[in-house]
């Protein structure tokens, strides 16, 4: 669909002529932007409710710049994952408005702040090492629109910091909890709330932990029922999820 096509389309809305949900439905299938490179789906936000998000480790930074510079032309909030100091730089210098937030590696440009939801998504560790995964998490989370809280270094090795917790625990409407080594955190804070918990694996550990793997087979047979489990180190998934299960109260 062409920038004519879409025209009449708008025009078809205002008079009538087609509802306006047979209008998104045709919106939905609009076709990609080919940059050779890339396939950039800028109508994403009309199927999930998100953008395309930039995965930018195994990116050139030419690649990632394009990318960037073609969404923004489309309207779209940016979130760039995975990025270093440098593809920062870069960004910031395609769009002033970019921030970068070191500890998650995650860049943000938004082309203007929206309303956070009443709803709020709290992002636990176990541990400070966990802290780069959590704050993936948090910050898409937030980038989408949810309100965000965090609690970190609350693991079962002192279980009485989680417990000190238990007003945020209560309040939150979903829990995303980072957890390596025996990855135990998840299946205690499932057993203490009435809400989604999402358990993310870390790759933080010695080696028995297996990068990931053992917290990993400990959040998937935990014994606590209502606990999703993402893939190792995966912040940004876990963020998404969260963001949609807040929503669903908001509504």
């Amino acid at each position: 669909m062409n920038k004519a096509d879409l025209t009449k389309l708008l025009q078809a809305v205002r008079s009538g002529t087609i509802d306006v949900k047979s209008a998104l439905d045709r919106l939905k299938n609009l076709p990609f932007e080919d940059i050779a490179y890339a396939h950039i789906d800028h109508h994403r936000h009309l199927r999930h409710g998100m953008p395309e998000v930039i995965y930018c480790e195994g990116k050139t930074l030419e690649q990632i710049v394009g990318i960037t510079k073609r969404m923004l032309k489309a309207g779209s909030d940016v979130l760039a994952t995975r990025a270093n100091e440098t593809v920062y730089r870069a960004i910031k210098k395609a769009d002033c408005r970019a921030v970068y937030h070191k500890a998650s590696r995650a860049i943000v440009v938004k082309h203007k702040e929206e309303k956070l939801t009443q709803g709020i998504v709290l992002v636990l560790t176990a541990g400070t090492s966990d802290i780069p995964v959590a704050e993936e998490a948090a910050v898409t989370a937030e980038m989408l629109g949810s309100a965000v809280q965090t609690v970190y270094d609350v693991g079962v090795a002192g279980i009485h910091r989680v417990l000190s917790k238990r007003d945020l625990l209560d309040a939150a409407r979903v829990i995303i909890v980072a957890a390596g080594m025996d990855g135990a955190l998840p299946s205690v804070v499932g057993g203490l709330v009435d809400k989604p918990v999402i358990a993310v694996p870390t790759s933080v550990g010695y080696g028995a932990g297996f990068q990931g793997l053992a917290p990993l087979l400990t959040m998937l047979n935990s014994c606590a029922a209502g606990i999703a489990v993402m893939n190792i180190d995966n912040g940004f998934g876990a963020g998404v999820l969260a963001h949609r299960i807040n929503l669903l109260g908001e509504k």
